[in-house]
């Protein structure tokens, strides 16, 4: 990516869009032995017998007590006809129908995913669907320091509004793995982006055109206090400087801290999404201004909100400033936008997105463009101090009532409540890093996947059914795939690890045969030969032709090895970069773990709730570290 963003290119950004190949129909008979083979590893239970970490599960067997995934053997042994009866039943004739489906769209899964996935969840979507993550500017020319939040902010938002220009100019590289072009289309959902609420399903509204398109809003709109500014980044056909910026920014920040706070509207964005819907149509029903000043923020390039908080953040522990931007104020962050950048009384900035239109990739390459310009320029401003005589920002006043008032308090309690029994527990791993696992020929993210693994099984005393993401954009709109992470690879090197008895050659073997699977399980995926999104068309495609649904989504075994979004461990590595982020867990007993990969550290940001008395996601990523030297100190043993 380094070498993407810095070299000059003719290439278009979208020029490979209608050539791309479409998204493939895996084969059913592969897709269902992947799924029997990921029921078959993971969360091991074993009836009527406390799990012991320092026991392996197969001397346990070899003792003669039952040890089967979940349950015990008659139920492991219908699913296995459950799945044989799909096969060649209903299932042959889903498969038939998605192929059909799949002749007529480039995408077969885009439509459907973005629905399930996002636009008909009906709890609040902010806390928990948007990711959010903090810039590494802190890292570096702007550590925090009071007093600087806006001569910083006006510096980063001119940053941004130049990667904008790239995007509208068609100038940004096109991403690709070799000389095989990936597929671009979320970069056209990153600005002028905005979930909508609905009844039953929420929608999602994208402005941004490029130069050659025709025109695209050009306005951004900053929150501070409750309170919602708008003003043009363009002026006279030049985009404004950050002098100009800073004027904007102060100009915004005084009027704020020397008058009383707004209501709050954003906030309305945190509730459940029917309510929300709800609350918005009534809120247009009051004046029908409202649903310009509405549109006006949801056409907005981006959200720039103020927030008076100045979270501790260092290079080694980014836990308070994570928390910070992924559960902070909801009256200056609109929940639904594409792109919330977040900047703190101490000059640190983050961002919040609504995970609806794009994955975190988009928005990882877009904060380490402007992380790289701010630390080529040392921070500062090295142009001209002109500020020109641009309009000053307008204030969008909403007709509020006592219901309105009533409804912004209500989404704020519910909001802090939840977001209160958030624990994040977010640090660096500094004694070694991709370096030194590239030089034991480890691939560095399958490291990082098996020692999370060997932790939650020292923690938990079990497994845990694990989703990692891959991504698809080999293929046209492509987005990601499941790789289920818990292979039977990774449980019996687990097992080794804690069993005494097993020799430390047989434990490095296990763990180099739990790599090569995890690899390529991951080159699979990323091939679109998974499994988890093809058994969600055939779920789909029945549903639509109004069948019941298969047994073989109703089978306790299925939502047990994670299938239907039941992961307990939801994964991502967020790349190689100075760019870290987090989500909320899959599940109540669960964890969020994600993770970004530099030469000399690894750095892990984990979400729990606290109200799970099962989980702890600090214990969580200091067993992680714990096995990081171990997986080292296996591969250096002189004793093989």
């Amino acid at each position: 990516m380094e070498n993407q963003l810095a070299k000059s290119t003719e290439e278009r950004t979208f020029q490979y869009q209608d050539s791309l190949p479409s998204l493939p129909v895996p084969s059913l008979e592969e897709s269902l032995k992947k799924y029997l083979e990921s029921v078959t590893r993971t969360c091991y239970q074993i009836r009527g017998l406390d799990p012991d970490p320092k026991r392996g599960f197969l001397d346990l067997m070899q003792e003669g007590i039952q040890v089967k995934p979940f349950a015990n053997q008659e139920e492991y042994k219908k699913t296995e006809e459950v799945v044989q009866k799909f096969q060649s039943g209903i299932g042959e004739k889903l498969h038939q129908k998605l192929l059909e489906r799949a002749k007529g769209k480039r995408n077969w899964l885009e439509e459907w995913w973005l629905n399930v996935a996002y636009l008909d969840v009906r709890i609040p979507s902010q806390l928990n669907v948007n990711f959010a993550g903090p810039a590494a500017h802190f890292e570096h020319y702007w550590p925090p320091k009071e007093g600087t939040q806006l001569e910083r902010g006006s510096i980063i938002l001119w940053h941004n509004l130049n990667y904008w220009q790239l995007l509208r100019k068609e100038k940004l590289p096109v991403h690709k793995v070799g000389n095989t072009p990936l597929d671009m289309n979320q970069f056209r959902m990153l600005f002028s982006t905005c979930k909508v609420p609905g009844i039953t399903r929420d929608s999602i509204m994208n402005y941004f055109r490029t130069e050659s398109e025709g025109r695209s809003p050009n306005h951004i709109v900053v929150l501070c206090r409750g309170r919602a500014f708008v003003f043009d980044v363009i002026h006279e056909g030049c985009l404004v400087t950050p002098p100009e910026l800073l004027r904007q920014l102060t100009y915004i920040h005084k009027k704020c801290h020397s008058e009383p706070d707004g209501p709050g509207i954003a906030a309305l964005t945190s509730e459940e999404r029917t309510r929300w819907a709800k609350a918005r149509e009534y809120l247009i029903g009051l004046d029908p201004e409202n649903l310009a000043l509405l549109e006006k923020i949801q056409s907005s390039l981006l959200v720039y909100s103020m927030e008076d908080s100045s979270p501790h953040v260092t290079p080694e522990d980014y836990s308070e400033i994570i928390a910070a931007i992924l559960i902070g104020d909801p009256t200056v962050r609109w929940g639904d936008k594409s792109y919330n950048l977040i900047s703190f009384s101490n000059g640190v900035f983050g961002c919040n997105c609504d995970h609806a239109p794009f994955d975190a990739m988009i928005m990882v390459n877009i904060s380490y463009y402007v992380d790289e310009k701010i630390f080529q320029n040392e921070g500062r401003w090295k142009g001209s101090e002109k500020v020109r005589d641009i309009p000053l920002p307008e204030e969008l006043i909403f007709t509020v009532d006592e219901k309105i008032l009533n409804d912004i308090n209500q989404a704020k309690a519910q909001y802090l409540r939840e977001a209160s029994d958030l624990q994040i527990a977010a640090y660096a791993f500094t004694s070694f890093g991709k370096k030194l696992t590239k030089n034991k020929m480890l691939h560095p993210d399958t490291f990082i996947q098996l020692a999370l693994q060997l932790a939650y099984y020292r923690l938990h005393g079990h497994p845990g059914c694990c989703y990692e993401t891959a991504m698809t954009r080999y293929f046209y709109h492509g987005r990601t795939e499941t790789v289920r992470s818990c292979t039977v690879e990774a449980v019996r090197w687990c097992q080794s690890m804690q069993d005494p008895s097993v020799s430390l050659h047989e434990r490095q073997q296990k763990m180099l045969q739990a790599f090569a699977k995890h690899n390529k399980m991951m080159k699979d995926c990323s091939a679109g030969k998974g499994f988890d999104r093809h058994l969600l068309g055939l779920l789909l495609i029945a549903k639509e032709e109004g069948l019941p649904v298969p047994e073989l989504f109703t089978d306790p075994l299925f939502s047990k090895s994670g299938g239907g979004g039941n992961f307990v461990l939801s994964t991502s590595l967020v790349g190689y970069l100075r760019v870290q982020g987090v989500v909320v867990p899959m599940v109540h007993n669960g964890y969020g773990f994600f993770y970004h990969i530099r030469d000399d550290r690894f750095v892990v940001a984990c979400s729990a709730w606290k109200s799970c008395p099962e989980t702890d996601a600090e214990r969580l990523v200091q067993l992680t570290f714990c096995a990081f030297h171990d997986m080292i100190q296996l591969m250096n043993s002189t004793h093989l």
